[in-house]
């Protein structure tokens, strides 16, 4: 059996090697050619597959190790009997983590002396939305959530509108990306929508970079009142627009749900759906090949405050400045160089862990910080 597999999906050899043969190829380059022999094909987000990439080909399952489907052609998959799988909620709490970070420079940097004051407005209530509200929601922040196709499946859920949403003071983005049907994504913050944001809101956009125009974000930018822009997902990457680069407040490479964690389950969720695929039993998982955190324990004393205590915490885990930093610097570069840059912040990302992989230990603090420290995700350490 042969499996051809993005060069950087993770832990490949490791979860797959007793199934067959494996070869990883460049996942934005993947060619018919790549994979005309392969029974199995594993992807990310960067590899169109469709008739194109597979007619012809012998293979029989492909799957994604994304939470996004808008690359795959599911109905001619489905029309040519080729199994399909996702791997749904995999790097929800990493998208979670940097809105959470985000969310708390933006407070320091407004000098707010309690971040819960901002209102959120939460766009798109699947997997990573759905857990955002979550965490949001046991911190004790305002929250507002618009995602019409679930309105309209749960009338009793407390959703709004997009307008009210998006006068919120933070308004956070994570819809998937669709273009056709009643509830169509693709810049569904257009010029005209832009336009209703103002100096003091903070936007960002982790889901799909094509559900903001970004032409016209640049435009916006450029106007008195503008919002305050936090940008992981662009359009056309990875020859992203390097004048939005610089009018943003942080801009970073795709990498929201880069955490080693969240890298290591949408291995594990492709691998149990071969398994399954294969009537093989499930042997592996994510959890056992999980190394040693590099920070392990912070200790925190009955001085600490709770809000600065917690910020300090989460900047010692992911601090989003240092992707910002990097993707800057290499915006710098000429138009030929920076696609393949953006590319290899993407392959050759540091690890990141989550929270829950630091334990904290609280001495004499209060209830309050601990309450926070559990709503976050870290672990207690008694």
């Amino acid at each position: 059996m042969l499996i051809v597999a993005d060069e950087n999906i993770p832990l490949v050899d490791s979860f797959f090697g007793d199934f067959g043969h494996i070869r990883r190829v460049s996942g934005r380059l993947m060619s018919p050619e790549d994979v005309a022999d392969a029974d199995i094909l594993l992807v990310r987000s960067v590899t169109r597959v469709d008739a194109s990439l597979l007619e012809g080909s012998r293979v029989r399952f492909v799957g994604t190790a994304t939470i996004g489907t808008d690359h795959i052609d599911q109905d001619w998959l489905q029309a040519n009997d080729i199994a399909f799988c996702a791997a749904p909620g995999c790097n929800a709490n990493s998208v979670v983590e940097y809105v959470l970070s985000v969310l708390a420079l933006h407070a320091e940097r407004r000098g707010l002396n309690d971040w819960t004051e901002l209102s959120v407005g939460i766009v798109g209530v699947g997997n990573v939305g759905g857990e955002l509200a979550s965490k949001l929601e046991r911190l004790g922040f305002t929250i507002r959530l618009c995602d019409p196709p679930r309105a309209e499946q749960e009338p009793d859920g407390e959703f709004v509108g997009l307008d009210e949403a998006l006068a919120c003071d933070v308004v956070t983005l994570h819809t998937p990306l669709t273009k056709s049907g009643a509830h169509g994504t693709y810049h569904l913050l257009d010029a005209d929508r832009l336009r209703t944001l103002n100096g003091s809101q903070l936007l960002i956009n982790t889901g799909r970079g094509e559900v903001v125009d970004n032409p016209a974000l640049l435009d916006c930018l450029g106007q008195p009142d503008a919002p305050t822009v936090v940008l992981d997902v662009w359009e056309n990457e990875p020859s992203i627009m390097p004048e939005l680069v610089e009018n943003v407040w942080l801009a970073t490479p795709h990498i929201a749900g880069y955490s080693l964690e969240g890298k290591f389950q949408g291995t594990e969720m492709i691998y149990q759906a071969v398994c399954q695929y294969l009537g093989f039993p499930v042997r592996k998982q994510a959890g056992q090949f999980l190394p040693e955190p590099a920070l392990s324990k912070l200790s925190f004393t009955g001085s600490a405050k709770d809000e600065a205590a917690a910020f300090m915490a989460m900047r010692c885990c992911y601090d989003p400045r240092r992707d910002d930093a990097n993707l800057r610097l290499v915006m710098a570069g000429s138009q030929d160089e920076r696609g393949p840059a953006f590319d290899r912040l993407r392959k050759e990302y540091p690890v990141r862990r989550e929270f829950s992989s630091a334990k904290v230990q609280l001495k004499g603090a209060s209830k309050v910080l601990r309450d926070t420290f559990k709503a976050l995700g870290f672990k207690l350490k008694i």
